[in-house]
């Protein structure tokens, strides 16, 4: 059982690591993605790599991962409401859900903290 967190932590950060590495080495194209929606897409898009990564390696090493959760859920949250507006677009409600349900796993992360196989039970400990 005190796997299982391990577990939960790196099915979760996969994910964001994953995008994180796809947006930054399309920084380019990503940034211009986003600057045709919002302003300041450049900055944007910049933020949205570094909560990824922060977020994801957070998780996945066990260290800080209250500050990496509340990381990617910033970036969940307006992301989700953004671009997976299933209002708007009905074929979006899969992706919406998807988030949410990212949003759980985060929050459960939050409350149960990173498990005994972590760095931060290491520093602790």
């Amino acid at each position: 059982m005190k796997y299982l967190p391990l577990a939960a932590r790196i099915c979760l950060s996969l994910i964001f690591f994953k995008a994180g590495i796809s947006h930054l080495t399309g920084f380019g194209g990503f940034a211009a993605m986003l600057g045709q929606r919002l302003p300041l897409g450049g900055l944007l898009a910049a933020f949205t790599i570094i909560f990824q990564l922060l977020g994801s390696l957070s998780l996945l090493l066990g260290y800080k991962i209250k500050i990496g959760a509340l990381l990617l859920i910033i970036f969940l949250i307006p992301a989700t409401l953004m671009f997976h507006n299933f209002v708007v677009d009905g074929e979006q409600l899969n992706a919406f859900l998807k988030n949410v349900g990212l949003i759980g796993g985060l929050l459960m992360m939050i409350y149960t903290g990173a498990g005994a196989v972590s760095l931060d039970n290491t520093v602790k400990g």
